[in-house]
């Protein structure tokens, strides 16, 4: 079974990921001591050695914070995810690494015909991370990265093999290929001595990058480096709006933006996919399904208050509430959320401009 970290659908069967790739269950014992709302409502689910940076955080020992952003399309609420839990992490003394991969999003998608064009889209989403609370200086442009960063990038190439690529991603696109090395360059690159040097390190993934994952861990054992071998912590994707869908860029009718208006929200939220019951006599009867609502999963995923969310989950499942009054209340909270980070996001513009374009 290859999982294809670029398509535009989400994983459904998450126990059996877990038996075929080996992923191994963040425990509950780990949730309630890293006190975190993605960690509290079960949206962090796996990891791959994530016992050392525990220990580091437990210790207040240093290390290492890694994530990034391809530059392949607006910001979603799931790229927000991405953001919370890198800032999450760099409030327990991480050493930060935060990777515009503008590179990356023009190698690895179709749609991206030149590096300008991901320039321009790297300059909205770094805009946008900075609105979010990142902080510029732990921020770096794949494109900018001095030569050592890409003599690394070009060692690491040398040690997969035609094979090895195919059997883990299940096809050889040569624009992919150039992606995914960069991808394993910035995991990898924080802990060579000119940066960071050697410590456990975390990278907060999608279960879909988990291919990403897998051969990182597998170069890093081919170098002649003493590196500690890379730590992944996975959290469920965020679904799209529509039933079965995953929230991507490539399709906005399954996203909210973070550029979206209060009309776009309204009208998303309102058509969105809540698996209520036929009547409303129905619904007071047998109660919702918040499990597989859309709507709710937008609460549970960002609205910030737990014991707020776990009312109306209860309410809903208990037939006291109406899939009519849950899509209100997730307007209200998205329109106004959307309104003020849009108003940051304008006045980080020139920075990221500057950052993006070195200068």
């Amino acid at each position: 079974m290859a999982i294809n970290p670029w398509a535009g659908t989400g994983i459904k069967d998450y126990e059996h990921v877990f038996r075929e790739f080996g992923l191994k269950e963040f425990p509950g014992k780990w949730k309630h001591s890293l006190k975190h709302y993605l960690f509290e409502r079960d949206i962090v689910i796996a990891h791959r050695g994530f016992e050392k940076v525990l220990n580091c955080i437990e210790e207040k020992k240093p290390f290492i914070n890694m994530t990034g952003i391809a530059s392949s399309g607006p910001l979603h609420l799931g790229h927000k995810l991405d953001i919370d839990l890198f800032l999450f992490f760099k409030s327990l003394g991480a050493k930060n690494y935060f990777a515009i991969a503008d590179i990356d999003g023009y190698a690895s998608r179709e749609k991206i015909k030149t590096v300008k064009d991901a320039k321009k889209i790297a300059v909205d989403n770094l805009a946008h991370a900075l609105a979010l609370g990142l902080d510029e200086r732990d921020v770096y442009v794949q494109s900018q990265m001095g030569a050592r960063y890409f003599e690394f990038a070009f060692e690491l190439s040398k040690k997969i093999t035609r094979n090895m690529f195919e059997a883990v991603y299940g096809h050889v696109d040569l624009g992919k290929i150039s992606a995914a090395i960069l991808q394993y360059a910035d995991i990898l690159h924080p802990q060579l001595e000119e940066y960071s040097g050697k410590m456990p390190s975390v990278t907060g993934i999608g279960l879909d990058q988990d291919p990403h994952a897998r051969l990182t861990r597998d170069i890093a054992k081919r170098l002649p480096y003493a590196l500690e071998m890379p730590s992944f912590i996975y959290f469920k994707h965020q679904s799209g709006l529509m039933a079965g869908s995953k929230m991507s860029s490539s399709h906005p009718e399954t996203a909210i933006f973070l550029d979206d208006s209060e009309e776009d929200v309204k009208k998303k939220v309102s058509n969105a996919f809540t698996g209520g019951r036929e009547t409303i006599e129905k619904q007071r009867k047998l109660g919702g399904r918040p499990e597989i609502c859309k709507v709710c999963e937008i609460l549970r995923f960002h609205y910030p208050e737990t014991k707020k969310v776990e009312k109306i989950m209860q309410e809903c499942r208990a037939g006291e509430r109406l899939c009519g009054e849950t899509k209100a209340f997730t307007t209200e909270f998205l329109a106004k959320f959307l309104k003020e980070h849009q108003r940051k996001t304008e006045r980080k513009r020139d920075k990221a401009e500057k950052i993006v374009y070195g200068k």
